[in-house]
């Protein structure tokens, strides 16, 4: 699921900022102390509104990240 929306805002993430988006998703869906957060996010996401909330959670991450980003970028200069 995370392939897909990275790839449609043409996003690539290093395997520390994937486990951050990921720790923080589970944070924000209150899915802290599942058995398995893989299995709970999949399932959740196979529902329509749950997908869609997923979906903008992580647009927004990656929106927040990109703008940090320029700050810092705007700072450097």
């Amino acid at each position: 699921m995370l392939t897909a929306i990275l790839s449609e805002m043409n996003v690539m993430l290093s395997e520390i900022e994937i486990e951050q988006l990921y720790r923080e998703l589970i944070v924000y869906f209150g899915l802290i102390g599942a058995v398995d957060t893989c299995q709970a996010i999949e399932n959740a996401w196979k529902d329509p509104y749950n997908r869609q909330q997923i979906e903008e959670f992580i647009k927004a991450w990656l929106r927040r990240r990109r703008k940090r980003e320029e700050e810092t970028l705007a700072g450097v200069v």
